[in-house]
């Protein structure tokens, strides 16, 4: 493993012990208010979470129904997954994902996947715990459908421009994107806002007026 990925996924692992809404608050005070994308990307359980380095995957609508050399694009995509990786999938309309890549894909070390997209198996992915995000669930197969045009390029995921190598934070509130370039300063930016809301929290359950506390400690 590179310096510069072990390093990657050592912020990731940080990332992992914050939720989405304090990284989102502290990215919008750094200038980078456009990071978490559309709200109707869910987790397919509501306890689904997961933190780690982006590998981003370009889908296109698929140029036939029969190529010559099915999945290959897919498939190359899941097997380039090492550990620490989430697999990140641009806008697609029909399932991409299932209980076969999931287990291909966790035994590789990935953390999640998030697809601008759909899903199936759905039973046993929760069943194996493996965190998947989605904008619904539909059981029709990508073959014919969608095609991989590219993996470990920039996309667009919902709304938000993505690379190789930014980082991501999913759970239930929804999924927010730290570019590479400021990933240190956010994450420590977002761990001290975080020791500041439990203080916070601590005051407001003792009686002190929000007013008051905002007033005092500046973190609402």
């Amino acid at each position: 493993m590179s310096a510069s990925k072990s390093e990657a996924i050592a912020l990731a692992d940080r990332l992992a012990a914050l939720y989405t809404p304090v990284v989102a608050d502290v990215l919008d005070r750094l200038g980078a208010r456009n990071q978490c994308p559309r709200a109707d990307i869910r987790p397919l359980a509501p306890a689904f979470r997961c933190a780690g380095v982006v590998r981003p995957v370009k889908t296109i609508v698929a140029p036939t129904l029969e190529p010559a050399e099915p999945y290959k694009g897919e498939m190359a995509a899941v097997d380039a997954l090492t550990n620490g990786d989430v697999m990140v999938v641009s806008s697609c309309e029909w399932s991409f994902w299932g209980e076969l890549l999931s287990t291909a894909a966790r035994y590789r070390g990935c953390r999640g996947v998030l697809i601008d997209g759909f899903t199936r198996d759905t039973h046993a992915i929760i069943e194996m715990g493996f965190p998947v995000f989605c904008r619904g669930i539909h059981p029709a197969d990508s073959l014919g459908r969608i095609d991989v045009e590219a993996h470990d390029v920039p996309i667009d995921f919902g709304g938000v421009s993505v690379a190789p190598g930014d980082l991501v934070l999913a759970d239930h509130d929804g999924i927010v994107f730290v570019p590479s370039a400021i990933a240190d300063e956010a994450i420590a930016k977002a761990e001290e806002k975080v020791r500041g809301e439990n203080l916070v929290r601590d005051k407001l359950a003792e009686g002190m007026t929000v007013t008051e506390a905002f007033r005092r400690y500046g973190v609402l």
